[in-house]
């Protein structure tokens, strides 16, 4: 099914979508159609959007991963298109179990920063030719085109997050491969899961059953900030995310980030983001 540059394949409860959209029609990414679905942007140069209160300006063609409770804007364009997948969890994320490559791997609901992968010439013509090959698939609406497609969106995700840990992700000869990566990867796991009552490197630690030393060092071996930021900057986004989009009280969004104490909520996301809560609403509010 094709609308206004998408294209779209539906069964039960699986659903994937392309859709190509250029300066001239940047109003059709709204987040209300686009935001309960994981999706995979390819962002020409002179791109510029915003992912959870971040800003990107795209120098040079890139890759993004955006998982469903994430808000993407795009604020400008070219005239060169721009490619997104969307997909749900039933098309994609229950039939991979592989952890790196899963809707919970290495690019999506990544703590530690926004999953963008950067594409040499050759990066860019592979993944091009492959947001190529599941729209045509997704045109054809054949038998066997859904498989087709779950195929390629899996190689994009592949190949990408082989990207990611190349551009992000040291390899000192001290550490040990994959263990220190799957720790990670757990670490990230644990705190999307639990940031909401667990704010201690003390708790993630007992979790991975490591001590709270030995998680920092190998963070620090990584070259990752260490545990405790991240714990932090994770439970700052939720904040954020709560004081834009809904209209609880900033005692009430204390409460569900596990903090009995509104005052020490407030000095800390003073601390972390140089302002404080009301002050944050109210400048978004302008």
């Amino acid at each position: 099914m094709a609308s206004e540059g998408i294209v779209q394949f539906a069964s039960k409860y699986k659903k994937i979508g392309h859709f190509s959209f250029s300066n001239a029609t940047l109003d059709r990414i709204d987040d209300e159609e686009f935001r309960p679905y994981i999706k995979v942007l390819f962002a020409p140069a002179g791109y510029n959007l915003t992912i959870d209160f971040n800003s990107y300006k795209i120098d040079t063609a890139s890759l993004f991963f955006i998982n469903s409770n994430q808000y993407l804007s795009i604020l400008s364009g070219t005239e060169e298109a721009a490619q997104m997948l969307f997909y749900n969890r039933d098309f994609y994320c229950i039939q991979i179990h592989d952890e790196e490559v899963a809707c919970d791997g290495l690019l999506f609901n990544n703590i530690f920063q926004m999953p963008m992968v950067n594409l040499s010439e050759n990066d860019l013509n592979y993944f091009k030719d492959l947001f190529d090959k599941i729209q045509v698939e997704l045109n054809l609406n054949d038998r066997s085109s859904e498989e087709m497609t779950r195929t390629y969106l899996k190689q994009i995700i592949i190949q990408a997050t082989r990207a990611w840990k190349n551009q992000n992700l040291v390899k000192p000869k001290e550490i040990t491969i994959p263990s220190d990566h799957e720790l990670f990867r757990d670490f990230g796991r644990l705190v999307e899961i639990h940031f909401r009552e667990k704010h201690t490197v003390a708790d993630y630690a007992d979790l991975l059953h490591v001590s709270p030393k030995t998680l920092s060092n190998k963070f620090h071996k990584l070259q990752l900030d260490n545990p405790n930021d991240v714990i932090k900057n994770r439970i700052m986004l939720e904040a954020k995310r709560l004081l834009y989009y809904t209209d609880l009280s900033v005692k009430e969004i204390a409460f569900q980030l596990g903090y009995e104490d509104a005052a020490y909520f407030n000095r800390l996301f003073a601390q972390k983001n140089g302002i404080s809560p009301a002050i944050f609403r109210k400048t978004f509010e302008s």
